[in-house]
């Protein structure tokens, strides 16, 4: 049967696909339990067809983008597509089977209508706990073994119903066993929902219509993205930076990036990165192939689709055992650590050729956070999961954005309300840490201060971070922002944590965490006096910084600039 293009229904069948993947996210996230799920919206859907070429995503963590479109076609290949029928939902983790840590679990439902085979539905969600060495099983292991349980692709429901021996099995390995049971169920929900929708598509506008505008779509973002890849400069671009520590030696991972922009695509070469360590910071080849497509993403017109047709236009060179491509069984937990400083460092590459684009160093780490122990009020062992916000870079014409979550990071924050009503703690302080920016013409956004104090209970405490050795850098003359820190019981005997560590808490012990601050763009004394004073009154930068940082005096009693001393201490700095 041949098909004439009609640009309406290709539009029509192009959104209800997306629109399958986004009502999957919804049902993900209304019926979950787990605060990391329902309320951080740490998952993400998609679709793929019967060829297993990514067709649709629903945008929920851009960290997703690239792993997906490995791991899917691997599980289904190593599975075998021949053993999948109407009904049948596999679950998978294994981070060297196409996946990324093990807290991401993937489960996969084909697509039938009247018995023929349309593709796939798949959700990735992180589950708060996976078993494992540590609460929220995040730490610093020196083997995958210890991170949790592994799960190879295995069906989970079989015909319609869940695979009781299996579910059991894995969940007799975690902790939170009733916020996770709730969560797989959500996971199944969501996928049903989307082999819902996908069917009815098929059933209104016919099988190989919906097949042909999917090739269709494949071709559409394909001529897009080549033309915006026209626009782009083209040539070699280099930069190199580094991840803190490992977790267990204070030797930091060097991270190089050399990119190559060429008319047919991005060529990501990542030689010369660190051999993988016994540390938990490896990304596994999903993880940094992931990256490389949100960097493309990141240059292009933002409404091109995300599908097999961009995956095209980029080749990336991962050495195999080396951090950004590791081999099993070297522990994968804080990959993402590590991808998302490469991500900023692919960016720091392009400053030069695309300076009215790119931003200044940003907080380019997860900051993740994780405890648990025995709730004194249930008796029940908990685990609790969160990444902590930080400071977005300044760039051209503006301000870092304070407080956010950076690079393909798209978790919302866990709310104190539901934090402290489900888990026994008490969060004493949430706010904007003063005088974190990098200063700039256009400073940095500022970090993030999160205080946990456990009034009553023990618990064990793990953070899996970074920048407390270096905060990100500044562009053309702007000064790096202000390093991160994590402190045991600031108000008593101090302690300072390091960034990748587990403590154990007693009860009344408080962890202060204080993410780092984003990099300032261009020289701070040419940074407008009253967006100065603006951040003064707004309690983001103190009197004493303005004057040090920005050569900018502000008369303490009226909170107004002094002009004349302003324009003094500036022009006197222009002939040091």
């Amino acid at each position: 049967m041949s098909h004439t293009f009609d640009p309406i229904k290709f539009e029509v069948i192009r959104n209800a696909l997306t629109a399958a993947t986004e009502e999957m996210s919804a049902a993900l996230r209304h019926s979950a339990y787990s605060t990391n799920i329902k309320t951080r919206n740490d998952f993400s859907c998609v679709f793929f067809d019967r060829k297993l070429r990514t067709v649709a995503q629903a945008f929920n963590q851009a960290v997703h983008l690239g792993s997906t479109s490995v791991s899917v076609p691997r599980i289904i290949e190593k599975y075998g597509s021949e053993r999948i029928g109407p009904g049948d939902t596999l679950m998978c983790n294994d981070p060297y089977l196409g996946g990324v840590h093990l807290n991401d679990i993937l489960l996969v439902t084909p697509v039938f209508f009247r018995d023929a085979l349309i593709g796939y539905v798949a959700n990735l969600a992180h589950h708060v706990d996976v078993g494992g060495g540590s609460a929220a099983s995040i730490g610093a292991f020196r083997e995958l073994y210890q991170e949790g349980i592994i799960i190879p692709p295995v069906k989970l429901v079989q015909s319609g119903k869940l695979v009781e021996d299996v579910f059991n099995l894995v969940l007799s390995q975690i902790r939170s066993k009733r916020e996770t049971a709730g969560d797989f169920r959500a996971q199944i929900a969501a996928n049903n929902t989307g082999v819902r929708r996908i069917c009815e598509v098929v059933e209104q506008m016919g099988l190989e219509t919906v097949e042909f505008y999917i090739d269709q779509l494949m071709e559409y973002t394909d001529r897009r993205t080549r033309s915006e890849l026209a626009k782009l400069p083209k040539g070699e671009f280099q930069a190199d930076g580094y991840v803190d520590s490992d977790g267990f030696s204070d030797q930091p991972v060097y991270l190089k990036t050399r990119l190559v922009i060429e008319e047919d695509g991005i060529f990501f070469d990542l030689e010369g990165c660190d051999a993988q360590r016994k540390g938990p910071v490896n990304s596994t080849y999903a993880q940094t192939y992931s990256g490389c497509i949100y960097l493309l993403k990141c240059l292009i017109d933002e409404d091109i689709p995300v599908n097999t047709g961009l995956y095209r236009f980029v080749r990336m060179n991962a050495p195999p055992g080396t951090v950004v491509n590791s081999t099993h069984p070297y522990p994968v937990v804080g990959g993402w650590e590590t991808q998302t400083r490469l991500i900023d460092i692919m960016l720091k590459a392009l400053a030069e050729a695309l300076p009215d684009r790119i931003p200044a160093g940003t907080k380019a780490m997860m900051a993740q956070v994780g405890f648990g122990g025995t709730d004194p009020k249930s008796g029940e062992l908990y685990a609790f999961y969160e990444t902590i916000a930080g400071g977005y870079g300044g760039r051209l014409g503006s301000d870092g954005p304070d407080a956010v979550q950076t690079h393909g990071q798209n978790t919302e924050n866990a709310p104190i309300e539901e934090v402290e009503l489900h888990y026994p703690v008490r969060i004493e302080r949430c706010c904007l840490v003063e005088n974190s920016d990098g200063p700039g013409q256009f400073r940095g956004g500022l970090g993030v201060q999160r205080d946990y104090l456990f009034p009553d209970s023990e618990a064990s405490f793990t953070l899996l971070s970074d920048r407390e050795r270096w905060g990100p850098w500044g562009l053309f003359g702007g000064k790096p922002g202000l390093k991160a820190s994590y402190i045991l019981n600031p108000d008593r005997e101090a302690i300072s944590l390091g960034s990748k560590s587990t403590v154990h808490l007693q009860p009344g012990d408080l962890v202060s965490v204080r993410t780092c601050g984003g990099g300032g763009y261009g020289p701070p004394q040419e940074r407008d006096p009253a967006l100065v004073l603006r951040d003064v009154r707004d309690g983001k930068v103190s009197i004493e910084r303005a004057r040090e940082a920005y050569a900018v005096v502000v008369d303490p009693k009226g909170l107004t600039v002094d002009e004349q001393a302003t324009a003094l201490m500036r022009a006197n700095q222009g002939k040091e």
